[in-house]
């Protein structure tokens, strides 16, 4: 940068000096060379030199200062990690709300344009004496500064990422301050009502991408959650299709077989049709009940860490099926399952061991989500004091198959990468 390199001259012309001072004053002690007026003379030259290059460094870095002070900060990771979470300067109903408004915006950013007011120009001139000559060239000059701060404008918004909403708007201040000042002999600035307009015009397009966004998440969630259900109901069809089936070969069998109730084969055959048929009211009740289904607690060492968790809920008949599907191509390793519990309201036991862990959620943007800054054994003990009823089958142990097959935490130190899973 500017200034950067003449201040590490300067220190080091200063510091050089400095050395030479010392240096000098050493040899004249020991040899005897100087005597005390000379050495004193050229020290004073010395520090003479030493003070205007210090004034210098001072002058240099109090330029530098104002130089970085004037730069817009457009960091992307700065102003990533300086946000916090999104908050709307408008808040409207939904993405189809702030559309129209923007359309609304942009017809009256045009009509201001059309009638003049979006720049104003105060100064009378003439060109050699013709008066209007002089008007002509202020309007022209005025429509070129209007082009130019409209296409600053319009730069801002093509790029424009909600985190950085507050830089936009200090680089379109800044475009409107450069008009001001190239058009000060002709009093030329950018209306306030116009700038505001298109300040207003910036916080609307951020408020926009921001709710677009999230409704796209929640459509992307929504097919998820379809999908999981009708891949639940053909298990539940197929299930019952299958004991049906089953039912129909034992009544046949039955069927054969005489009518004797003593009949130890008959006997049998009755039990086993009892027990299908048992089965099957399970399944219509299942099927029917949509609260009812399996509570998994999983993790995922080589992925996430040793300290999170997910807690989720399935309908699925076999709720392995939606854990392997959740270790897909999406993550580098298979998940552990330390806890598969059923019961007949999963969204209610879901729903409270989500609150108690509410303070460690990861993600507290989007709270669908659900992995939990805590390790399996916290989430047994949460179980524990909700009732020993929910703990038939609990593992702590995170085995991390894949993760330590894979060389783990020695595979990282090898890329020279920070084991953040260890």
């Amino acid at each position: 940068m500017f200034g950067g390199n003449k201040i590490q001259e300067l220190e080091t012309e200063n510091q050089r000096l400095a050395t030479d001072l010392i240096n000098l004053s050493a040899w004249a002690e020991k040899y005897k060379i100087m005597d005390a007026v000379q050495i004193q003379t050229a020290n004073n030259e010395l520090q003479t030199q030493q003070s205007e290059l210090h004034n210098s460094i001072m002058s240099m870095q109090t330029e530098l200062a104002t130089i970085k002070a004037s730069i817009l900060e457009t960091n992307d990771l700065v102003l990533l990690q300086e946000i916090g979470i999104y908050e709307f300067k408008h808040r409207l109903a939904d993405a189809t709300a702030y559309k129209e408004a923007l359309s609304k915006l942009k017809d009256n950013i045009k009509t201001l344009a059309k009638q003049d007011s979006a720049i104003t120009s105060s100064a009378q001139w003439s060109i050699g004496n013709d008066a209007r000559a002089g008007a002509k060239m202020a309007k022209d000059i005025s429509k070129l500064m209007l082009r130019a701060y409209n296409q600053e404008a319009e730069n801002i918004l093509r790029t424009l990422k909600p985190y950085s909403l507050d830089a936009a708007k200090q680089r379109l201040d800044k475009a409107r301050d450069t008009i001001v000042k190239l058009g000060a002999v002709l009093q030329i600035s950018i209306s306030a009502k116009f700038h505001t307009q298109r300040l207003y015009e910036l916080e609307l397009t951020a408020d926009y991408l921001v709710r677009q966004e999230q409704e796209k998440q929640l459509i992307r969630e929504e097919r998820e959650r379809q999908r999981e259900e009708e891949k639940a109901a053909k298990e539940f069809a197929a299930e019952k299709a299958r004991l049906e089936k089953e039912r129909q070969h034992y009544l046949s069998a039955i069927s054969k077989l005489s009518n004797d109730p003593n009949d130890p084969q008959r006997t049998e055959l009755e039990q086993k049709l009892h027990d299908i048929e048992a089965s099957i009211q399970g399944v219509e009740e299942r099927e029917a009940n949509i609260r009812a289904g399996y509570v998994y607690v999983i993790s995922n060492r080589g992925s996430f860490g040793e300290h999170v968790v997910k807690v989720g809920l399935t309908r699925r008949l076999e709720p392995m099926d939606r854990v392997r599907e959740l270790g897909d191509a999406s993550v580098p390793f298979q998940f552990d399952v330390h806890a598969l519990i059923f019961s007949n309201d999963a969204v209610s036991l879901e729903t409270t061991l989500h609150q108690k862990l509410e303070s460690k959620r990861v993600n507290l943007v989007n709270q669908r989500r659900e992995f939990f800054y805590a390790t399996p054994t916290e989430v047994r003990e949460i179980l524990e004091e909700m009732g020993g009823e929910y703990l038939l089958e609990f593992t702590e142990l995170s085995e991390a198959i894949e993760w330590y097959e894979s060389g783990g935490h020695n595979r990282l130190a090898e890329l020279g990468l920070t084991n953040t899973n260890s």
